[in-house]
């Protein structure tokens, strides 16, 4: 395919198949890399339990999450993200799914520094986007708790799904089993995930703050184009259309609100068909 099409095909990707791309992507170069030309890069990008290593490469705290240990471990996280992935985009914008994604990467990240102060296991590193994965998961289990999915030949519902994966992490934990920095790394994500639910159907959204951040980064790098006269020559008609647009994202905010409501007394299969097309196309536009 040629990479006018490859960009096509990515351009059409939702937030969420874009990052399993991305992945995957990052897993076969780096393995490339580090098998033919440099055996010391993953070190630069996994995160390390000790605090004064994580200093060094304070970077790592988001880096950690785009690299995989193995094969399998890659192909679970990227198959639970796009199932989660694809209810939450459902519900909401892409900035909210990023949002949650990348502060559960970070809040595990967190956590997992903290068994260094705790349990001294200074000597062990994290990767893998399983915090991510987790926040998206219990995001969607704690704000649609009664929506049921299918697993296997039963159904089930969002919360019976996001207890079970919270309570194999805290018996691993409490066992001392394989994996404990991650395992602790993943209650982080878990917690984010918990958290920004709970706060967001009492109407406050700990991650705009975040979205600000990321906005004002993304302005960094965005060309300026020279257009002020034009906007003096215009600013009428300018004002006009603005105050237009402005009405109708508030309409579309309220239909959405709405809806939203719905869910959370009534879960998403209460939503009609129209209803449903109508969240699907509100997150695409976003």
């Amino acid at each position: 395919m040629a990479t006018g099409g490859i960009r096509y095909q990515y351009a059409r990707l939702s937030i969420a198949e874009k990052l399993i791309a991305i992945n995957i992507a990052v897993f076969i170069v780096v393995g490339l890399l580090t098998n033919l030309v440099l055996p010391t890069l993953e070190g630069w990008f996994v995160l390390p339990a000790s605090i004064n290593r994580f200093l060094a490469q304070p970077w790592s705290l988001v880096t950690y999450g785009f690299l995989h240990s193995g094969i399998l471990h890659l192909l679970w996280n990227m198959y639970v993200l796009f199932i989660s992935g694809r209810i939450l985009l459902n519900l909401f914008d892409n900035k909210r799914f990023i949002n949650i994604y990348f502060l559960g990467i970070m809040l595990g990240g967190m956590f997992f520094l903290l068994t260094d102060v705790l349990f001294l296991q200074s000597n062990s590193v994290l990767l893998g986007a399983s915090a991510g994965v987790m926040a998206v998961l219990i995001f969607v289990c704690t704000y649609i708790p009664n929506q049921e999915v299918r697993i296997i030949f039963f159904n089930v519902k969002l919360w019976q799904v996001g207890l079970f994966v919270v309570l194999v992490d805290l018996i691993q934990i409490s066992n001392g089993g394989f994996n404990f920095g991650g395992r602790v790394a993943h209650l982080g994500g878990a917690f984010l995930g918990y958290m920004y639910a709970r706060q967001l159907m009492q109407g406050r959204d700990i991650g705009a703050g975040f979205s600000k951040f990321l906005d004002g980064l993304a302005n960094l790098f965005k060309p300026k184009g020279k257009k002020a006269s034009m906007k003096t020559v215009y600013k009428n008609k300018a004002s006009v259309k603005q105050s237009k647009v402005k009405r109708d994202k508030d309409s579309q905010q309220r239909q959405i609100d709405t809806i939203l409501d719905k869910i959370s007394k009534s879960g998403y299969e209460s939503l009609s068909k129209a209803e449903k097309d109508f969240l699907f196309k509100a997150g695409k536009e976003d």
